[in-house]
């Protein structure tokens, strides 16, 4: 009958008897360098202490391992994970769109989204989107975009200049200050 092979932690984090290499470079407890000793010998002295011996660095010649708690270990690295994802922020990129014969009243309530949105920390696309004939106007969408630019030039600047794409003409906002 073989005997069982252990399978190394999912994050491929190897402890105690899953090391495979025969001599590890032994760090002690206290992070001092205890020198190179045979698998067996280091794993005899990490349970003499009544902890783990884990491999952190398996690419060395030899592999570095060291002497710890692996069930604190794994705390705290879930503990530094979880950490940096609460301070991750996410930027997105909210589109409005209007249009070159778009009235003053909806002008204006277009405008206080995109004021919105760049005050929440998030960019903005503004699209002029023509149809039709209106297309041979594309200085009435310059002008809409310009005026946008004009009152939000307190809370944005502008990242990518107007830019023509078939039908719409384009323009990217990004907020000043940070979220």
């Amino acid at each position: 009958m073989k005997p069982r092979r252990e399978v190394p932690q999912q994050d491929g984090t190897r402890r105690n008897e899953q090391i495979r290499a025969r001599e590890v470079r032994v760090i002690g407890a206290e992070g001092e360098q205890i020198g190179i000793l045979s698998k067996q010998e280091a794993i005899d002295l990490a349970k003499e202490h009544g902890l783990d011996l884990v491999e952190v660095a398996a690419t060395a010649d030899p592999p570095v391992c060291r002497i710890m708690d692996f069930g604190k270990f794994k705390y705290e690295q879930q503990q530094k994970k979880k950490e940096q994802k609460k301070n991750q922020t996410v930027v997105q990129i909210k589109e409005i769109k209007i249009r070159p014969k778009t009235d003053d009243h909806d002008y204006e309530t277009k405008l206080r989204h995109i004021r919105r949105f760049l005050e929440d920390g998030d960019r903005c696309k503004v699209t002029v989107f023509f149809r039709g004939r209106e297309i041979v106007h594309k200085s009435r969408g310059q002008a809409i975009l310009d005026r946008i630019v004009e009152n939000t030039k307190d809370l944005a600047k502008v990242e990518a200049e107007q830019n023509v794409e078939g039908r719409t003409l384009q323009i990217l906002l990004i907020p000043l200050g940070k979220k």
